[in-house]
């Protein structure tokens, strides 16, 4: 396939930034949408330009590192996926393909398609996690019964990994949905359900901070 991507560039936090135009050919419909950036940067390497720089790491949708906005989507035009799984087939030849970084204030952009997420991560430290003893007279978890409705609901919040598409999406920019999945996991558990008050107060606090 023969494309034309449109990326979002910006030297750092100050700059002011612009939309600029990348052909690229040659693209197989096998390739993730982060190969093909991948193909692009050896492309401009080659030629002495500047790479694009873009946040990656697990590529098997786990860690939420690889967030862009693609064609006006979160993760692009597939659904229930990162942008790291989604595959060059969903673009047809011709194509072009406007890439941005999340569009939020509370995710700066570092540079390019970086963004700086710690705001989640402010969150989290804020409660997302339960005060335990272990000074060697914990309970074993295991020895606690949850009921299979309970662990399970615990585990579909769990599931959220943080990428911030729920935020970038928002128009308000509103982190609630991330904040709900965080603190539900622990209160919908026995172990969590302790502290769970505290916890709902304390993430709420830092999301509106």
């Amino acid at each position: 396939m023969n494309l034309t991507l449109k990326i979002w560039r910006q030297k750092n936090a100050k700059d002011k930034g612009r939309m600029v135009d990348y052909p690229i050919s040659d693209v197989s419909p096998d390739m993730s949408f982060l190969e093909m950036l991948d193909v692009l940067n050896t492309q401009l390497i080659n030629k002495g330009e500047e790479p694009v720089a873009f946040d990656h790491d697990c590529r098997e949708g786990i860690c939420g590192t690889c967030s862009l906005y693609i064609n006006g989507e979160a993760h692009g035009p597939d659904r229930a996926i990162t942008t790291c799984q989604l595959h060059m087939r969903k673009f047809k030849d011709g194509d072009t393909i406007y890439i941005e970084p999340w569009r939020a204030k509370a995710f700066p952009v570092i540079k390019d398609l970086v963004v700086d997420r710690s705001a989640f991560e402010r969150i989290q430290h804020a409660g997302g996690f339960i005060s335990v003893n272990t000074s060697g007279n914990t309970q074993d978890a295991n020895a606690l019964p949850i009921s299979k409705h309970a662990a399970d609901e615990a585990m579909d919040a769990a599931a959220c990994i943080g990428c911030g598409a729920c935020v970038a999406t928002c128009k308000n920019s509103s982190a609630m949905l991330f904040v709900g999945a965080k603190v539900s996991q622990f209160a919908l558990l026995p172990q969590g359900r302790v502290e769970a008050t505290e916890r709902v107060m304390n993430m709420v606090k830092q999301m509106d901070a």
